[in-house]
């Protein structure tokens, strides 16, 4: 459960987190005499974003609060802790402990039938995705979406990705053929990084067997957990027999796709078919 919930205040720092960390830069900018031109510059982004960051209008990148961290003396490194409590509120309430356990995860394997999810998304592709719901805060949900994706970079113990897609899923075209190019691109690098894996269920076979995105999360310690992705929103399953259904679910889109070892020559068949 959330330990915030949707009808929050989100002007008032004692219940945003948001709100205090943009409030807390304002407070050592202003300290230190900066500008938010000259902050700006420091941290490679604009006056408005820095003033709209300072509102608790926008959600702050890592780099961002990585920034606050080298220009305010004495900070000790607190902007990036209070980053992550920042963060959550680019994502849904229902979304967060979803994110939370993910950050975690020391494996995380996916399915989508449609689309490429968002943790391997490139930032023109995740724009044309999340624009088609017209949110009213598009620039944060772009932001926590790329800020996701950190889990399978980062230096301590990179998370392992397996993921699954119906080859139909790249045919799909999400904006225009310079983004879909991209993206693929984007796909094959991940597919030959050696600690990932990519398998494409060939066009030719009918996949009936699962219709909606899932995934798992594996964890160093602890069980597995399952996230089923829906509208309105998404869940988590924890019960034994739930995680064993989609192990077996997903050990059997395994066997359906075409090997890992096929999987670059396939993206570059589609990207050539499709996007040249």
């Amino acid at each position: 459960m959330s330990v915030e919930n949707e009808n929050d205040d989100l002007t008032n720092p004692s219940t945003s987190p948001l709100v205090h960390f943009g409030s807390e830069v304002r407070i050592e900018r202003e300290r230190l005499g900066l500008s938010r031109k000259e902050l700006g510059a420091e941290a490679h982004c604009g006056y408005s974003l820095v003033a709209k960051i300072e509102a608790g209008e926008r959600v702050p990148a890592l780099e961002f609060a990585e920034a606050c961290d080298r220009v305010f003396p004495n900070a000790n490194g607190r902007f990036v802790r209070l980053w992550p409590l920042a963060l959550r509120y680019a994502f849904p309430p229902w979304f967060r402990r979803y994110v939370e356990l993910e950050a975690k995860a020391t494996v995380v394997r996916m399915f989508h039938p449609t689309l490429l999810p968002g943790l391997v998304q490139t930032r023109p592709y995740a724009e044309a995705v999340l624009r088609t719901g017209r949110p009213s805060n598009l620039e944060d949900l772009l932001t926590a979406r790329m800020e996701r994706q950190r889990i399978l970079t980062r230096e301590d113990g990179p998370a392992r990705l397996w993921l699954v897609l119906n080859e139909s899923a790249l045919r799909n075209p999400v904006g225009d053929s310079a983004t879909m190019r991209a993206q693929l691109e984007h796909l094959r690098d991940l597919a030959e990084t050696p600690r990932h894996r990519v398998q494409l269920v060939p066009q030719r076979k009918a996949n009936n067997l699962v219709v909606s995105p899932f995934g798992l999360l594996g964890f160093k310690e602890g069980a597995d957990v399952v996230h089923v992705d829906g509208f309105p929103r998404g869940y988590i399953l924890a019960e034994e027999a739930d995680v064993a259904a989609a192990q077996d679910a997903y050990d059997l889109l395994t066997a359906m796709a075409a090997p890992p070892d096929e999987t670059a020559d396939m993206i570059n068949t589609v990207a050539k078919d499709c996007y040249s």
